[in-house]
């Protein structure tokens, strides 16, 4: 991309170092908002940062003030509240500013875990059987619903509320763990069958025409009895944990059939659920070969080394052409390519 931009990188406020608000410096632990503007940065764009706090007014009053070309949008939630993600979008639709990722249908429809999979299953997509569970009301869940059962708050995301403790074997141990994330996370919960295969990350980019990424796998690598066989918080998150476990990240190695059945279903995760730009779906590929959705991530982390950095990486771009892609990708949909 030849045209340099001004570009506001929209950030949750959480993310603001203390001593470094303008993201000058490299920490040795950066995160996914230094990765982001340093590459905006070095891809010669003027790029200002606005963190995202309570107040609409003043979201409002300085992207009124700025009037950037476009927005990079990393925020995850709004008053401490995933589930407003979607309201962030909404305002930089009413706005008619730019800006990167899923507008408010696709957020919407990837963050609660219940309507994304009914809306999957009615277009033939496989998903895990699943019971809904909603906040202040009686638990009850179906003779017919198959054990084990993976028990999950509704509307997170990243694995938040997921640990060993969510696979739940029987009525009694669901019942109590659905109690346990009912009071922790005030929301509704969703119990679904745990599937057993191999654990598949898949990246996507694009609008109208979609490219896949290399695939990207979760190894289980440890044949101890209770070690994990689920990308659990602190698989995800938890170096020393991953290590104990044996339990590591790299490219899948599949035969080409499976590679193109992971592709399509995919493709067609993406359209369904109206993720724009770029996305990650999450499946399981079982023992008889079959492929199960089990997640949609409209705001997959764009850090460098995570799971779409690094797919990405694998297919020939490098990080910063990535996130350039990323812009690409935006305002191409934009100007109505």
């Amino acid at each position: 991309m030849s045209r340099k931009l001004d570009v506001t990188v929209l950030i949750d406020w959480s993310a603001v170092p203390d001593k470094d608000p303008e993201f000058l410096s490299v920490p040795e632990n950066p995160t996914t908002e230094y990765h982001v503007i340093g590459a905006l940065r070095r891809l010669g764009h003027k790029v200002s940062i606005l963190p995202v706090e309570d107040s609409i007014r003043k979201i409002v009053a300085v992207l009124t003030r700025r009037e950037p070309d476009l927005v990079f949008n990393l925020t995850e939630q709004f008053g401490g509240d995933r589930r407003f993600d979607k309201n962030i979008a909404a305002l930089l639709e009413i706005l008619e500013i730019p800006f990167t990722g899923s507008g408010v249908m696709g957020l919407a429809l990837c963050r609660d875990k219940r309507l994304c999979k009914q809306l999957l299953s009615l277009h033939r997509i496989r998903v895990p059987g699943f019971v809904s569970l909603p906040l202040s009301a009686p638990i009850h869940v179906p003779r017919a619903a198959r054990y084990p059962m993976v028990v999950k708050p509704a509307f997170e995301d990243s694995s938040e509320g997921i640990s060993n403790a969510s696979l739940a074997t029987n009525e009694v141990a669901l019942a109590e763990r659905v109690r346990f994330v009912h009071e922790g996370w005030q929301q509704a919960v969703i119990a679904e069958e745990y599937i057993e295969g191999r654990e598949l990350y898949v990246g996507v980019l694009g609008n109208k025409k979609l490219v896949v990424l290399p695939i990207r796998e979760c190894f289980f690598n440890s044949d101890e009895a209770g070690g994990p066989q689920m990308a659990t918080y602190r698989v995800k998150f938890n170096e020393e944990y991953r290590k104990k476990w044996n339990i590591t990240f790299g490219f899948a190695r599949l035969d080409p059939t499976i590679i193109r059945n992971v592709e399509r279903v995919c493709k067609k995760v993406y359209r369904v659920l109206q993720i724009r730009d770029y996305g990650r779906i999450d499946l399981r590929l079982t023992p008889d070969n079959r492929l199960i959705v089990l997640e949609a991530n409209p705001n997959p982390d764009v850090a460098y080394g995570e799971e779409l950095a690094e797919a990405a990486e694998k297919s020939g771009l490098s990080y910063d052409q990535f996130i350039a892609r990323i812009l690409h990708l935006t305002l191409r949909r934009y100007a109505g390519d």
